[in-house]
């Protein structure tokens, strides 16, 4: 939507215009603090602010940075399986990895996985924050409903999905049997990868629903009401008025949703496939607990570990450089 310098019309060939006191109140709501900028909190008391700092610091420290430490110098030496002895190979570790072909398509597998969950989760929540807003009666119930799975572990979400997908036992598969439609997630690949991307967005999707609907709830009234008055249907004013202005949570949920995919998809896939049929659901993150927890080879898990952190950092950079200069924070 392009704005004329006078901030009164709205492009030629637009359905309906906003008035310029539309764009006035945004301007002055969120636009009145971006010229003094973020002011510095100063304490009289030094040790107030460390020791308020201390307790994220040391969580940090001890289950972050040390860690990842000791992953980074095992990933440059080859250890027995007990971990008694250890021996400097350099980056062979490294280009064992990438020699396997196994591992190349681990890779590809992750990053698609990645991309199909994320889209189809923001997807999802951003529809049902949408219609949560449209709800006039029984709003809190409907909430309280989409919200019951994020009060599930991942273990028992496995759990639940691998027992209704069962192509024997499960419900789901009996409906698809009735329809003359073959399913088996335990021999089928395309089964089973797509049972890990549905309980994966099932998983997750209350997380970005939660952070979605808060942020329309920040959304001010008035201005709906504004674009209401000049013609502008729901759908309408959702793009135009209520996107850009929660585009700041909109942003911290693909960045969310990306770690999601390459991290936290551990316990489902455990649970449910344990990284076949054939390996076509062993993402990197359950390559790494392979390596480690049952090959019992440290130094190639500590240099895939290394990789997943790597590609995690790279594909973040890039949301920023691409995504975060359509964002305006308001501050």
């Amino acid at each position: 939507m392009l704005v004329s310098s006078d901030s009164s019309t709205i492009r030629e060939g637009a359905p309906w215009r906003l008035p310029a006191s539309l764009f006035t109140g945004l301007r002055a709501r969120f636009g009145a603090q971006s010229s003094e900028g973020l002011k510095a909190a100063h304490f009289a008391r030094p040790g107030i602010a460390i020791g308020l700092l201390a307790p994220q610091l040391l969580i940090l420290l001890f289950f972050f940075y040390i860690p990842a430490y000791k992953a980074l110098s095992l990933a440059f030496v080859q250890t027995d399986p007990f971990g008694l002895t250890t021996m400097f190979v350099g980056l062979d570790n490294f280009m064992r990895l990438f020699a396997s072909p196994e591992y190349r398509f681990s890779a590809s597998l992750s990053l698609v996985f990645t991309f199909v969950q994320s889209v189809i989760t923001l997807s999802c929540a951003a529809l049902l924050a949408f219609a949560t807003d449209r709800v006039v009666r029984g709003k809190a119930i409907f909430k309280g409903i989409i919200l019951l799975p994020y009060a599930i572990a991942p273990v028992a979400s496995g759990t639940i999905f691998a027992f209704v997908f069962n192509a024997n036992v499960g419900p789901f598969a009996n409906f698809l049997h009735e329809l003359g439609l073959p399913w088996n997630p335990a021999l089928r690949p395309l089964d089973a990868q797509i049972l890990v991307v549905v309980a994966a967005v099932w998983n997750h999707l209350c997380y970005d629903y939660i952070f979605l609907v808060a942020a329309m709830l920040a959304v001010p009234r008035s201005l709906m009401e504004a674009a209401a008055l000049d013609g502008a249907r729901p759908v309408r004013r959702f793009f135009t008025v209520t996107l850009p202005l929660i585009m700041p949570t909109f942003f911290f949920l693909m960045i969310m949703n990306l770690i999601y995919g390459l991290f936290d998809t551990f316990a489902l896939i455990d649970t449910m496939t344990q990284g076949g049929p054939a390996a076509s659901t062993s993402t990197l993150v359950y390559k790494v607990y392979q390596g480690g927890f049952v090959q019992l080879d440290l130094g190639s898990s500590a240099a895939q570990s290394v990789v997943l952190m790597a590609i995690a950092v790279v594909f973040t950079i890039l949301q920023f450089r691409a995504v975060e200069r359509r964002v305006n924070y308001g501050v």
